[in-house]
């Protein structure tokens, strides 16, 4: 590991060199940055109180009676109050199960959203501490004996009275995604040497495999809508970090292009999504995914950005959709049966203004902060603003 704090840091969905120039803003104390890195020092220090999380620590005991293996229940699925014994689960689509929150997900996400938050102020501000209870959350949650997730998936939501796991539950680790990005955050830390750094790439070796080899990974890839694009980016995301380009390239190449013309239409709505109940949700989810595997292209030399299906489908028309339907309009035409938060929109405006030269999109920028005050969200360090 680089003990080099000026280094371009091994990241993937994230512009290193970008992220350097912004470091060497914050430490310039530039003010246009000052309420988000505020913002971003005060989450690391709450999460310097959280955890360490396992996997082991859930009541529940998976179907194979090793607590080391990962379980979820699915969201929307709820007992059937018309049987005795409440089985098998309904389902009610976009409704929370409570339930849903007790086993290994909401761990998983806590972990995950702590180890991103001390990443990234590590990288800021050089603060050791910070690197240090990052260090100890990924080595609690992959890599100690006692305490380590197996690398798989196989009971990830699960339903009462259907299935044990499926592969639907892959989702529920999409944050690994961006959780390897806030390794290579961690690349000048001594605390986190280059032994921790092979154990964990040999976990997401073995959980890699997984993902491409078992009958949950393959069910996954076969989706038609953001279960199967998150799986992508997942996919792709864990094989640059493994050296696996191959299979990044042969993905963004062949499978991605094939899920644009499937999934966004010559208009550039996603009509699979906003058949839920929750359209604004999925639709602005999905669309994220496909930026992150746009991002991954560029790595490869492709430009997924502004490619377009003999349809018509791109993603920039589902941009341009969801800018005019969802961003410009307060009242959401398809079904949102609960609140959405706009604040959402705001990586999507960014990300899309720059790579689509929509200077216009920083004005719905500024009318977006009058609703939710984005001045001092993560999404200012991430990615700059484009100039006139």
């Amino acid at each position: 590991m680089t003990t080099d704090s000026n280094a371009v840091p091994r990241v993937f969905l994230l512009d290193g060199s970008g992220l350097v120039e912004t470091r060497r803003r914050v430490f310039l104390a530039d003010s246009a940055l000052l309420a988000a890195d505020e913002l971003l020092l005060q989450d690391a220090d709450q999460a310097l109180q959280t955890g360490p999380f396992s996997v082991v620590d859930k009541k529940a005991v998976p179907p194979s009676g090793d607590k080391h293996d990962y379980m979820s229940q699915g969201s929307y699925w709820w007992s059937d109050p018309s049987r005795p014994d409440g089985l098998p689960y309904v389902h009610r689509d976009g409704e929370v199960n409570p339930e849903s929150q007790q086993l290994d997900s909401a761990r998983l996400g806590s972990m995950c959203s702590a180890v991103n938050a001390l990443g990234l102020a590590y990288f800021f501000s050089d603060h050791e501490l910070f690197a240090e209870h990052a260090a100890l959350l990924l080595r609690c949650w992959f890599l100690d004996e006692a305490t380590r997730m197996n690398p798989h998936l196989e009971y990830g939501q699960g339903i009462p009275g259907h299935c044990a796991g499926r592969g639907k539950g892959i989702i529920d680790t999409s944050p690994f995604s961006w959780l390897v990005d806030a390794v290579g955050l961690l690349g000048a830390a001594p605390v986190w040497n280059s032994e921790d750094q092979e154990q964990l790439e040999a976990w997401f070796a073995d959980y890699f495999d997984w993902l491409l080899e078992g009958d949950h990974g393959r069910a996954a890839a076969g989706q038609l809508d953001h279960h199967g694009t998150w799986y992508d980016v997942q996919v792709c995301c864990l094989a640059l970090f493994l050296g696996r380009e191959e299979v990044a390239g042969q993905i963004l190449a062949e499978r991605v292009p094939q899920r644009i013309a499937v999934q966004i239409g010559a208009d550039g709505r996603q009509a699979r999504e906003l058949a839920r109940t929750c359209g604004l949700d999925c639709c602005t989810m999905n669309l994220m995914a496909f930026f992150d595997l746009a991002t991954l292209s560029e790595r490869m030399g492709m430009d997924l950005w502004h490619w377009q299906a003999p349809e018509g489908g791109s993603i920039e028309r589902a941009f341009d959709w969801l800018v005019e339907h969802g961003v410009k309009q307060k009242k959401w035409a398809y079904q949102q049966i609960t609140a959405f938060d706009r604040i959402k929109f705001l990586p999507l405006l960014r990300r899309g203004g720059n790579r689509f030269d929509r200077v216009d999109c920083e004005a719905l920028v500024e009318e977006l902060d009058e609703e939710v005050k984005i001045t001092a969200d993560r999404t200012n360090l991430l990615y700059a603003v484009l100039q006139d």
